[in-house]
């Protein structure tokens, strides 16, 4: 059976500290453990000592699925960037997770409610064959450590689109690995089927999670920021929406996959209940896994 974990975003969002900042770590874990998962993901609320954090997870019996980190290859050495990401990989090393997710954050516009997703970076040909290069060298590095790099297309940042992905996945080796978050890959207006498709091989990690199409349509409108996105409620869980997650996840499948899916929705926890919405995830995979 595929390991299911959560992440803790629509406990306390780690872009924007004030949603959720009263969701203590020890409310976080048991309301995922309640809801059924086996692991969660790296949290801002998490505690930096690897003891305090392990002894949390185990209680709860959960495992560390994966950390974050937001690169800066576009303006910096790949050394500069090693050294940047080493207290986050001694903690995963610590917790026995062998998985970084990484988004290059140079330029990005995602955590400034003051700058439309329109203001984004874009990458010109030069600059990705660049760009591709040091990651990979990255991700070369992390793999000798045994540590996997997970890359994720986020909006607001230089790899947000379905031709930046596939322009990515072509300037990088086989050790970048692909974190695909449906969620943002429809906030994207990319095809999520189309981009299973194509680089299927390469996919190492999941996030699922949903849009509300009416909150895409007006942000876009509007020449919204993902911060106004993000409150307005752009986001949802697999089961509070309406893409087809079922026959997603049957392609998937139809190769063996060894990552995690990993239920995600960007919410205010003040709108949207954490518990309520991780249970509707995680019992919407429970019906979708078994069929």
């Amino acid at each position: 059976m595929t390991a299911v974990g959560v992440s803790p975003v629509g406990w306390a969002n780690d872009d924007f500290p004030g949603l959720g900042s009263e969701n203590s770590f020890r409310k976080i874990v048991a309301e995922a453990s309640r809801a059924g998962y086996e692991g969660i993901e790296l949290g801002r609320r998490f505690p930096a000592d690897p003891m305090e954090l392990a002894r949390g997870l185990r209680e709860h019996g959960l495992t560390l699925v994966a950390g974050w980190h937001g690169s800066r290859l576009l303006e910096g050495a790949v050394d500069e960037e090693l050294r940047r990401m080493e207290p986050r990989l001694e903690l995963l090393r610590k917790l026995d997770c062998p998985r970084l997710v990484v988004g290059e954050l140079t330029g990005a516009v995602h955590r400034d409610r003051g700058v439309p997703l329109s203001k984004r970076p874009l990458l010109h040909p030069e600059g990705l064959r660049r760009f591709g290069e040091a990651l990979t060298l990255l991700a070369d590095a992390l793999e000798a450590r045994g540590t996997q790099l997970l890359y994720h297309p986020h909006m607001g940042t230089a790899v947000q689109s379905e031709d930046d992905v596939d322009a990515l996945m072509a300037a990088t080796g086989e050790s970048v690995r692909l974190c695909l978050d449906v969620g943002h890959l429809l906030f994207a207006k990319a095809d999520p089927f189309r981009v299973l498709s194509r680089h299927r091989t390469r996919v190492g990690h999941v996030h699922l999670k949903d849009v509300r199409p009416g909150t895409v349509d007006s942000i876009e409108a509007q020449n919204g920021s993902f911060a106004d996105a993000v409150v307005e409620g752009v986001f949802t869980v697999p089961g509070d929406s309406r893409f087809d997650f079922e026959t997603w996840l049957a392609r998937l499948f139809d190769q063996p996959y060894d990552g995690w899916l990993v239920v995600e929705a960007d919410q205010d926890p003040d709108r949207a209940d954490p518990l309520v919405y991780a249970s509707i995830g995680r019992n919407s995979l429970r019906r979708w896994l078994g069929a």
